[in-house]
């Protein structure tokens, strides 16, 4: 078997929900050992180990149990760092340091540790202390605002259009994405800094902030407003500057059903006329050519969807590319677990937990050719390694894993 990529590299982890986990749940898929750090107080809710959430973010992890409100705690974790390569905490910048662990204690009995730190405003800042989910990112970064759809609220009148200038109605992303965007980053620098040390000897405190990581994603909107003074707005699903027309999602046959369908050239626009049969419409002179159309852009989407919505969305796919056009159905649960891509590639698989039984989870998209990931199960049950990690890792005697145990530091 080959060499997995990060074999030997060990990793506190003290993440949870979606970001942290993430980022080391990517690690651990490609041979770190990730050592998960549970409370009672912590494993509850969408962090209850028997949830499908926490199987899905935590997989191929290892579990100890550690009060970490117990003074005695903090010189079991001591202990562990010196043994680890990386420590990761995605909580608010006050909660490590309150336990005495802050990246100066931990660099004390190992100097070359890698700490990195992931919250939602960064280590520094008038902001410093805010605790955000994802969702809370994006409305922050502008995400929420630049997907959702103009919403008008009154009839044109002076100074308001009943448009563009009326209110939005603020429906941004339907999914958490500034987690895995920030799950993601914290990877990236993981391996930058474990580059480093491998070449300086040096380990260092990692510092990201969620909300930067994502404002990061808007490099365009923020270069035009610096470069043209355009102020970016909400499309809905009009591409807004897009070299398109028509592109837009369009409603199709069924519950809930939609195509996203995208013409780039005249030679497109002559084969979507032919696949619809040359409707009436599409020979007036609105729809003459892109620029034309792209002045029509509402009436043209009304037509489209008049056409679409008789169609399942794969007959529309079907039918659209077989004639080189760019659609592709905008696929639910169901069809995602019948993707024939996905199934090629292999993309989910299946995992026997203790308690849930048989579980599907997504393969990790990235192929290493020589170091491939390996999967190595199921999320952990709580504690299911003390063992391992207690007497094994540490080399605590019987007496000494009781005692902590009757004293209420592991459970």
């Amino acid at each position: 078997m080959n060499k997995e990529a990060l074999q030997g590299i060990r990793i506190l982890d003290f993440t949870w929900l979606l970001a942290g986990p993430y980022a080391t749940r990517t690690l651990a898929d490609f041979g770190a050992e990730v050592i998960k750090v549970q409370s009672e107080k912590t494993a509850s809710g969408a962090e209850d180990n028997t949830t499908g959430y926490f199987n899905t973010w935590n997989r191929g992890k290892l579990s100890i149990t550690l009060n970490m409100s117990h003074p005695q705690a903090r010189n079991i974790v001591l202990k562990l760092v010196k043994i680890s390569d990386v420590v990761i905490e995605n909580f608010t910048p006050r909660v490590m340091p309150n336990w005495g662990l802050s990246y100066n204690k931990l660099a004390e009995v190992k100097p070359d540790i890698i700490m990195l730190s992931m919250s939602a405003m960064g280590q520094t800042g008038p902001w410093r202390d805010f605790a955000a989910l994802g969702h809370t990112i994006q409305a922050f970064s502008g995400i929420t605002y630049l997907t959702s759809f103009p919403y008008k609220i009154a009839p044109p009148s002076p100074g308001n259009d009943g448009g563009q200038t009326g209110q939005i109605l603020p429906l941004g992303l339907g999914y958490a994405y500034a987690d895995p965007v920030a799950g993601l980053f914290a990877v990236f620098t993981v391996l930058a800094a474990l580059e480093y040390r491998d070449k300086m000897g040096q380990g260092q405190h990692i510092d990201i902030s969620e909300y930067e990581a994502f404002c990061s994603s808007l490099g365009v909107a923020i270069l035009d407003h610096t470069v043209n003074d355009n102020i970016a707005s909400p499309q809905g699903n009009n591409p807004g500057r897009s070299q398109a027309a028509p592109y837009g999602c369009y409603r199709c046959q069924g519950d809930d059903r939609w195509c996203v369908i995208a013409l780039s050239t005249e030679e497109e626009w002559q084969a979507f006329c032919q696949v619809l049969r040359y409707p009436a419409w599409s020979k007036e002179e609105r729809f003459s050519n892109f620029s034309a159309r792209k002045r029509h852009v509402p009436e043209l989407d009304k037509l489209i969807e008049e056409w679409t919505i008789k169609h399942t969305p794969e007959e529309v796919m079907g039918l659209l590319q077989e004639a080189g056009i760019s659609a592709g159905v905008v696929e639910n649960v169901k069809d995602l677990a019948n993707d024939p891509q996905l199934i090629a590639r292999k993309f989910f698989l299946q995992i026997e937990h203790p308690v849930l039984g048989k579980s599907v989870s997504d393969n990790t998209p990235i192929k290493l050719s020589r170091t491939p990931a390996r999967i190595r199960g199921a999320a952990p049950l709580p504690g299911q390694d003390n063992d391992y990690v207690y007497r094994g890792l540490l080399g605590m005697s019987e007496e000494e894993v009781s005692r902590y145990i009757a004293e209420g530091v592991i459970y």
